[in-house]
């Protein structure tokens, strides 16, 4: 792998990219602002993100990238390159880039994540599945006649496959994610509380409540938002079993999508499964309880890659050394070459 080689986790809510041998040299939200009247470019990342919600109306705060896929192309080529001369220190130095994208990506999708790349002044642009990624980065040899099973919950898609001989034998996506549990939380405290708050606030009170497995009325924190009675600042006590109220629909779906590939796969193939158990990456397997839910639910023993959030992005660095490989062990090409 060369120095200047780049991978990118082209994540709904987060990028990460990796150079080099370097590891993971930058992890921040997929997150843009610029000025509307100037059409100028503000801020990326982490500074964007706190703009959130506290923005003036002239600046517009946007999020590019729509359920795993580009939904705003000059946004998102913008986004991408700053991050990348983030990471090359202003120089831009034509490199190798490797990007995951979602395994139900369209052609049409496709394109747009590799004219983005071009346009940040890559020379060659590689795609390669995210389950392949993750399955690469949290450290499990794909290459052998073994079935293996990745469920990578992140911002915008879960993505659910078996992965044997280097290649995926059945996958599934589905569009429940992170940000769809955030949104549940935020629709739940309206209806019942009457209570309006942000998608930061849903997403810390997700992080510091969830408990999938054994949630209980007594444990609670705060939560601050607008009354949509008053109209005035207000303050709530949220429970675990709310929150598990709240997300639970979300929750059965990701269990139907390991459902759904567990059905379609060979017999052979779940019989490794059933030894080996499923490996959890991406944000969302950091969910309290999940691995225990999905014992329960699915009796399947349940394990989460160490360093999760950044298995993916790890993988797509290490892809570098594997594209031979992966190019020639599976027909469908989970990585594509674009000359």
């Amino acid at each position: 792998m060369a120095n200047t080689d780049i991978g990118i986790d082209l994540g709904t809510s987060n990028i990460r990219m990796t150079m080099g041998n370097k590891g993971v040299v930058l992890s921040e939200p997929s997150v843009i602002a610029y000025n509307t009247r100037t059409d100028r470019i503000l801020a990326v990342g982490k500074e964007a993100y706190e703009m959130i919600g506290k923005n003036p109306e002239y600046i517009a705060v946007v999020k590019p990238i729509s359920d795993g896929v580009i939904s705003d192309d000059d946004l998102a080529h913008s986004m991408i390159r700053e991050f990348i001369l983030k990471v090359t220190g202003h120089q831009l130095l034509k490199p190798r880039i490797v990007i995951c994208v979602p395994s139900f990506i369209t052609e049409i999708e496709s394109r747009a994540v590799v004219e983005a790349a071009r346009s940040a002044g890559s020379r060659q642009v590689y795609l390669i599945q995210e389950p392949i990624a993750a399955m690469i980065g949290a450290g499990v040899n794909i290459s052998k006649a073994r079935g293996h099973m990745i469920v990578d919950i992140g911002g915008g898609t879960t993505d659910v496959a078996i992965v044997s001989m280097n290649g995926v034998v059945t996958s599934h996506s589905i569009k429940t994610a992170g940000n769809t549990i955030d949104r549940s939380i935020i629709k739940y405290i309206q209806n019942k509380y009457k209570l309006l708050i942000g998608e930061r606030t849903a997403e810390r009170v997700k992080i510091e409540l969830c408990n999938l497995y054994d949630p209980s009325d007594e444990t609670t924190v705060p939560v601050k938002g607008r009354s949509l009675l008053k109209g005035l600042p207000a303050q709530i006590d949220f429970s675990e079993t709310e929150l598990f109220e709240a997300i639970e629909d979300d929750t059965f779906a990701i269990m139907e999508a390991i459902r759904k590939v567990l059905e379609d796969a060979p017999p052979e193939l779940v019989g490794d499964i059933y030894d080996n158990g499923l490996i959890l990456t991406g944000g969302g397997s950091l969910l309290g309880g999940l691995t225990q839910l999905i014992k329960r639910t699915l009796g399947i023993n349940c394990n989460i890659a160490k360093d999760a959030i950044n298995c993916v992005a790890k993988g797509t660095g290490m892809a570098f050394d594997k594209t031979t490989t992966l190019l020639d062990g599976f027909e469908h090409a989970p990585v594509s070459q674009y000359k």
